[in-house]
């Protein structure tokens, strides 16, 4: 597994923080570009499901122990050139270069079964038994070319393991794209069409980027907690 350096450390895991990660994740897809014959990276996103309720009910104490047995799981599971990360409170982000996304699938499967036979000792003599995640994994080239779109693809694959009731791994996949009608001025337009050439990404992916960051913002995936 690949090591972060002492300032690029989450304390509580020993795994990347999210803003390292983010400065990692370009390097090693350019890696995987390099190559002639271009080499796989898989990036799997992993939720802990119900978490606010497991704080609630036994405790934030207890729910920093959940987050340790899972990246202790995590760290077991994965071999070498793999970049782990802590991308969020109960949000674990994992690279694996040059791996396919069936073989991140089944690593994930791994974690998750292992995560299931967990016991966490709670305050007042309490257990719990067993831990149920959810993820989703995307992949270069299959999947995406950017990381903005294998960040998406995986995203979108976690939204649906939790909305297909929680506790399993999807695989990216292309969503059919719906026609909407939509009212842009003619100077937004211009500064979108700069800005997706600055960035080299196209314009709808900047869009579907900013509905995301939307979606966020004003809770519609709460359902993830």
């Amino acid at each position: 597994m690949i090591k972060p350096q002492s300032s690029q450390i989450d304390e509580l895991t020993g795994f990347f923080k999210r803003r390292a990660f983010l400065e990692e994740f370009p390097r090693l897809l350019a890696k995987a570009r390099s190559q002639t014959a271009e080499m796989p990276l898989s990036l799997a996103l992993i939720d802990l499901d119900h978490f606010l309720r497991i704080n609630e009910d036994y405790g934030h104490q207890t729910g920093d122990k959940v987050i340790i047995e899972l990246s202790s799981v995590i760290q077991a599971a994965v071999g070498e050139e793999v970049l782990c990360a802590r991308y969020g409170g109960d949000e674990f982000a994992i690279l694996f270069l040059g791996k396919e996304r069936e073989q991140a699938f089944l690593t994930l499967e791994q974690i998750r079964l292992a995560m299931a036979k967990c016991e966490i000792k709670a305050r007042e003599e309490r257990v719990i038994e067993g831990i149920s995640i959810s993820g989703g994994v995307a992949s270069f080239p299959v999947d995406g070319r950017s990381e903005v779109e294998l960040l998406r693809k995986a995203d979108q694959a976690l939204y649906r393991a939790k909305v297909a009731g929680r506790n399993q791994i999807r695989l990216a996949y292309e969503e059919r794209m719906l026609p909407k009608t939509t009212h842009f001025t003619q100077t937004q337009l211009e500064r979108l069409a700069k800005l997706a050439e600055s960035h080299g990404v196209s314009e709808a992916d900047m869009l579907r980027e900013a509905m995301d960051d939307l979606l966020t913002k004003y809770g519609v995936n709460d359902i993830e907690s």
